[in-house]
């Protein structure tokens, strides 16, 4: 069985984003870009503030930065 998704806001996936390396390229309306130069990784993040990210997106998010759910969680 997998590890349950974590409940967080769009600002701890940014802290873990920068911890691997990915520096915030652009922003999109209410979405920021993160880019990672090693191996040309781009990832987009909704950044609303304070609410809490839908489950179904940050499993997306965390196969785009190229993390297993446990392997995230333990970065957090």
């Amino acid at each position: 069985m997998s590890p349950k998704l974590p409940r967080i806001t769009s600002k701890e996936i940014i802290k873990v984003a920068v911890k691997l390396d990915f520096q915030f390229d652009r922003k999109s309306g209410s979405h920021s870009v993160y880019y990672r130069k090693s191996d040309k990784r781009r990832i987009v993040i909704p950044v609303h503030s304070g609410k809490i990210i839908k489950p179904k997106t940050l499993s997306g998010i965390i196969k785009d930065i190229g993390l297993e759910i446990d392997e995230f969680q333990n970065l957090l």
